[in-house]
């Protein structure tokens, strides 16, 4: 059981969650390390299925996609949603039917967990984004309504990157991290759980094009020295959006102590760069190989 304890100063809270102690670690240099209970036919290493999309019996092989409770919750609503049953090919990689099947799987277990309270659908991708497994997957996290959480609300339109016939893509000018994007629907005062079909496969393709611009970033530069890492969250409440997060910087003792974040890359160069103006971008891209 998760215990949250408030600062009254502030309105911000802390969840102790012991139990998070346990997690395993695919980055710990351990090369006797147990079999990744993630891939297909070792469904016996996680808690019974909550979902499947796909052929085949319950808890076992067949599955394309499947969503199973996390043995070291941080909330009592704690779920993982498993990619795929590839170890290494994530959103970039994946088919688009794929992707497009992972984000109605986002839907139905909003919709089927927000009586409950906040629900809220995040990724980790690579060590550096705070995955402690390889194998992609997603986790869905309940917190209760009186929690107050800190994240952002829409951003206004600034630095578009692309705009389609239901979406926007830009990098707001409030960006906190290099080369972060937001997609947001057009349509207004919605929350996440009212996408349609048609949403969800626009958003399918332009999310995964969006992680293969960044990647291309990376790879093209060499920024640092780990594991291509990023992080997305999908936005709780009314006017949603979905949030990608590359981790191309540390955040050290500055942004620790005053809650300040520094971006070293201006937003209007960022966006610049992800419609494919580089030759621009060469100086800034040097800039980030020194952090």
């Amino acid at each position: 059981m998760s215990k949250y304890v408030p600062d009254i100063s502030t309105r911000r809270w802390v969840i102790i969650s012991s139990q998070r102690l346990g997690r395993p670690d695919d980055h710990n240099g351990d090369t006797t390390k147990p079999p990744c209970p993630f891939c297909e036919g070792h469904e016996h290493l996680t808690p019974p299925e909550e979902l499947r999309s796909g052929g085949g019996e319950a808890n076992k092989k067949g599955w394309k996609v499947r969503v199973v409770s996390n043995k070291f919750a941080i909330t009592d609503t704690h779920e993982v949603i498993i990619h795929s049953p590839n170890h290494d090919k994530d959103i970039d990689a994946l088919p688009l039917d794929h992707v497009v099947l992972i984000l109605s799987t986002y839907k139905q277990r909003y919709n089927l967990h927000k009586k409950k309270g906040q629900v809220l659908i995040f990724c980790n991708h690579g060590e550096h984004a705070g995955a402690s497994l390889i194998h992609p997957h997603s986790q869905l996290v309940v917190i209760p309504g009186q929690i107050n959480l800190e994240t952002l609300e829409r951003e206004p339109l600034n630095n578009m990157i692309e705009t389609s016939k239901l979406f926007n893509v830009y990098c707001p000018d409030f960006s906190q991290w290099p080369y972060e994007i937001w997609i947001t629907p057009k349509k207004e005062s919605v929350v996440f759980g009212d996408i349609t079909e048609e949403e969800i496969k626009e958003l399918a393709e332009t999310m995964q094009q969006m992680i293969k611009k960044l990647l291309h970033i990376y790879t093209s530069q060499r920024i640092p020295t780990h594991r291509f890492g990023f992080n997305y969250y999908i936005y709780h409440k009314e006017n949603w959006y979905l949030r990608i997060i590359p981790r191309f910087v540390n955040r050290a003792g500055f942004e620790l102590g005053t809650g300040l974040y520094v971006n070293i890359v201006d937003p209007v160069e960022a966006a610049l760069e992800l419609k494919g103006v580089e030759k621009k971008m060469i100086g800034v891209l040097k800039k980030l190989k020194k952090y």
